[in-house]
């Protein structure tokens, strides 16, 4: 009993002071952590280069109406422009709402805090709220919603954006991003 307890102390020491496999276990240690980091550095990538180019679409062709480059705009021009500028969101035409609203300077209501966005579970639900006509020198005020797919929606800040949407039982699985500005109707355009 002696002699084989000894021997088992023998070995265990043996066991620990060997070096055979320290690589393998830094490595089978570090590698998960490191590639979750560098997936998640590409996800939040993703997520901001989205952000940026729907931001970005809705200046461009903000300034086409402002400046009268785009004649009589209507829901679907619009969105073909900005979406032909965006092209990082797949689906864009059927994924985008446009919200434009005429704003009372004088006579100032807070906008609604209810963004318009697409239902996915029933995309015919709701439509663009968009003021056909308007007159030189007036307020616009324009929201796009664009619904978008995160590129790991299973893990990580994918699932967590997606989580962050929960509350919204119409995102299907995907999160919002909103867009909003505002511009004055130059005074040149024709009444």
């Amino acid at each position: 009993m002696m002699r084989a307890l000894g021997t088992l102390r023998d070995r265990l020491r043996r066991y620990r002071l060997a070096e055979d496999g320290v690589a393998t276990l830094a490595f089978v240690v570090a590698f998960p952590v490191f590639m979750f980091v560098f997936l998640m550095t590409i996800e939040s990538g993703i997520i901001n280069l989205r952000k940026f180019m729907v931001e970005h679409a809705l200046d461009r062709a903000i300034r086409e109406v402002r400046l009268g480059n785009m004649i009589d705009p209507t829901p679907d021009k619009f969105r073909d422009e900005m979406c032909r500028i965006i092209e990082v969101i797949p689906n864009c035409r059927q994924d985008l709402r446009i919200e434009m609203v005429r704003k009372n300077i004088r006579e100032w209501t807070p906008v609604s805090p209810q963004v318009n966005c697409v239902n996915r579970e029933d995309p015919d639900d709701g439509n663009d709220i968009f003021v056909d006509e308007f007159g030189n020198n007036e307020l616009m005020y324009l929201r796009v919603c664009a619904r978008v797919d995160p590129f790991m929606a299973n893990w990580g800040l994918g699932l967590r954006v997606v989580q962050a949407s929960a509350d919204d039982a119409t995102a299907g699985g995907s999160y919002a991003i909103v867009a909003s500005s505002a511009f004055v109707v130059e005074p040149f355009r024709a009444e």
